[in-house]
Parts: structure tokens; C-alpha cells; sequence
């Protein structure tokens, strides 16, 4: 099982910035995809960015143009960095890798991390 281990949330105010990073326990490039979800109080969790082995990237429609998700191979973490945050983006951001373990895909989450966007 792969370890997730994220970190970097906080208090922020509206319009401000903060970076969460995701240190996994193996090469990230033997997971099939990472990405950022996220949870706010009385919602479902949703997908915020993905990234795939390949590079490949996604985004969520609120956050395209405000979040970037980046990886530092040699550091085996994926980042998600965020900009003019706004108070709906206050969350639990958690994340999650996909990989294969003998042919059986399997998904690993981290603990979550909390973001708050408030004046």
C-alpha cells in the first residue's frame, strides 16, 4: 500500500495563495495518476486536479485558471498550488494515487489536510 502523506494547508485570507504538497512513500511514477480532491462540510468529495504519469493535467471548472498541480519526481510529491482562493474553496483537500498490484488497481488516499479561506 502507498503512503500519502500531505501538507501545507492553513488559514488564509480571500484572494491569497497557499501550496499543499502530497509526499508519497514510492516512486510516484508507478501510480497511474495522482490527483487533488477535496471535501467541504455537508458536500460530497470532488476531483479539484489530476495529473497523470505522462504529465497530463486536469482541473476542476472553479479552479481552472486559479490552481496548477505540479510534481518533483526526484521528491516523489505532487503539489497543488493555489491562487486568489476564494471562501468556497475552503475544504479538507485530500490526496490520492491509482496504481496496479498484480493486475488489481488499487487507490491510496492521504490523511487530508485542512484549507480555510476567510477574512
Amino acid at each position: 500500500q502507498a503512503q500519502l502523506v500531505e501538507s501545507g494547508g492553513g488559514l488564509v485570507q480571500p484572494g491569497g495563495s497557499l501550496r499543499l504538497s502530497c509526499a508519497a512513500s514510492r516512486n510516484i511514477f508507478s501510480f497511474n495518476d495522482m490527483g487533488w480532491y477535496r471535501q467541504a462540510p455537508g458536500k460530497a468529495r470532488e476531483l479539484v486536479a489530476s495529473i497523470s504519469s505522462g504529465g497530463r493535467t486536469d482541473y476542476a471548472d472553479p479552479v481552472k485558471g486559479r490552481f496548477t498541480i505540479s510534481r518533483d519526481v526526484a521528491k516523489n510529491t505532487v503539489y497543488l498550488q493555489m491562487n486568489s482562493l476564494k471562501p468556497e474553496d475552503t475544504a479538507v483537500y485530500y490526496c490520492n494515487a491509482h496504481y496496479e498490484f498484480r493486475g488489481t488497481p488499487l487507490s491510496s488516499w492521504g490523511q487530508g489536510t485542512q484549507v480555510t479561506v476567510s477574512s
